[in-house]
């Protein structure tokens, strides 16, 4: 089986947000990574050359394959700020009607930019879905 491309790294988290250009975008990543920290408790790192992640996870394949990942984390895309968040949507439909103006993918929040959401709403979201990782975990 082919193995993981995205690991973590020692790279540096800060160094990375520093390198984003647009100043709006760079704002709204720091904020991203204060709502990560409090939701996991854990520092972010630097998962490939454009992801942060916070806390870990590791989990298994019904195939057997295992992998170490991040619990949520996010990536400053192009068109997008991609949130991973690995607990899911499932049992969310309630938070993600009052969240504002974004779109979602299997374990992906897509945004445009923060001030698009409620962030009390984006807070709730991501801590729920830390929570709901950690029960699957245990």
């Amino acid at each position: 089986m082919a193995e993981l491309k995205t690991k973590r790294t020692d790279d540096s988290v800060d160094k990375f947000l520093q390198g984003i250009k647009d100043e709006g975008a760079r704002a709204d990543c720091y904020q991203i990574v204060e709502i990560m920290k409090n939701a996991t408790k854990a520092e972010p790192k630097m998962w490939g050359t454009s992801i942060v992640g916070f806390g870990e996870y590791h989990y298994k394949y019904s195939t057997g394959r295992e992998n170490d990942w991040f619990q949520v984390g996010f990536s400053p895309r192009k068109q997008n700020l991609t949130l991973y968040l690995m607990g899911g949507f499932n049992g969310h439909e309630d938070l993600l009607e009052k969240l504002g103006k974004h779109t979602t993918g299997k374990g992906c929040l897509y945004l445009k930019k923060l001030e698009d959401v409620d962030a009390k709403v984006l807070k709730k979201l991501v801590s729920e879905s830390v929570k709901r990782l950690k029960k699957v975990k245990s």
